[in-house]
């Protein structure tokens, strides 16, 4: 049995994949063999970008913009993907937010769009998805949450919240469509090395018992072992560096 999953003539789909994470696993799932639609909301150029090092190297790529908070956007992209690549086998839930707010200057208007963003995306992704995945009793999904989702984190409470609420999508979904051949699991990294950390880089990395920030990369590495093993569903994994073992 191969350590790490065989995606040629597979379909992901990565949302949130211009930069930083969702960048990363979108290359790594196109090392893998898969062909990749890499969705962006506002980073065309930068989407583009990831799509073409994927063709450069002999990939196959998609760019596809949507707002992954919104049902018909969602459609429309899944619709094309179809479409231009084929049905989906692998769904990532990477888009995201992190707006920066305390508990005294947390609006209403930031926690929805939070909510939405991070949360209401993974459930219409999601659901997007399911009827392909069925029919092939074959599908990997795979949820970017984050240690916020058990700990105080930086950003506010209602950060904590979509992230919590996404993990229990995860065990959710999990447990309803085991017997259908699909996995459902959620990846949560903290303190990884991306363009909104770099600035504190070496105020955060004093956090971290391993001494650095995490690395895009390692992330993907974390999203390509849960979608290789077929008996683990339902679980979150978290890289850390040691700053907690819950």
């Amino acid at each position: 049995m191969s350590l790490l999953p065989d995606l040629h003539g597979r379909v992901a789909l990565v949302t949130g994949a211009s930069r930083g994470i969702g960048a990363a696993i979108a290359l790594a799932f196109a090392e893998a063999g898969a062909a990749v639609a890499v969705n962006y909301h506002e980073r065309a150029a930068d989407a583009e970008a990831v799509a073409a090092k994927i063709r450069a190297q002999g990939g196959t790529a998609l760019t596809v913009g949507a707002d992954v908070s919104r049902r018909e956007a969602v459609a429309a992209m899944v619709e094309r993907v179809a479409g231009e690549l084929g049905l989906i086998d692998v769904l990532v839930n990477n888009a995201g937010i992190a707006i920066v707010r305390g508990v005294d200057d947390l609006t209403e208007d930031v926690f929805d769009l939070t909510i939405a963003v991070n949360l209401k995306s993974v459930f219409l992704c999601t659901q997007a998805v399911l009827t392909a995945m069925r029919k092939r009793k074959w599908g990997r999904i795979v949820n970017i949450s984050s240690g916020a989702a058990r700990g105080a984190g930086g950003i506010g409470a209602h950060y904590n919240a979509s992230k919590a609420g996404m993990e229990g999508l995860t065990r959710g979904y999990a447990a309803r469509l085991v017997k259908e051949g699909i996995t459902v699991n959620a990846v949560a990294p903290s303190l990884i090395e991306t363009d909104m950390m770099r600035a504190r880089r070496d105020e955060m990395a004093a956090r971290i018992p391993l001494g650095r920030l995490g690395y895009p990369e390692e992330v993907a590495q974390a999203v390509l072992m849960v979608i290789g093993n077929p008996y683990m569903t339902g679980q979150t994994v978290q890289l850390n560096g040691g700053m907690n073992f819950i």
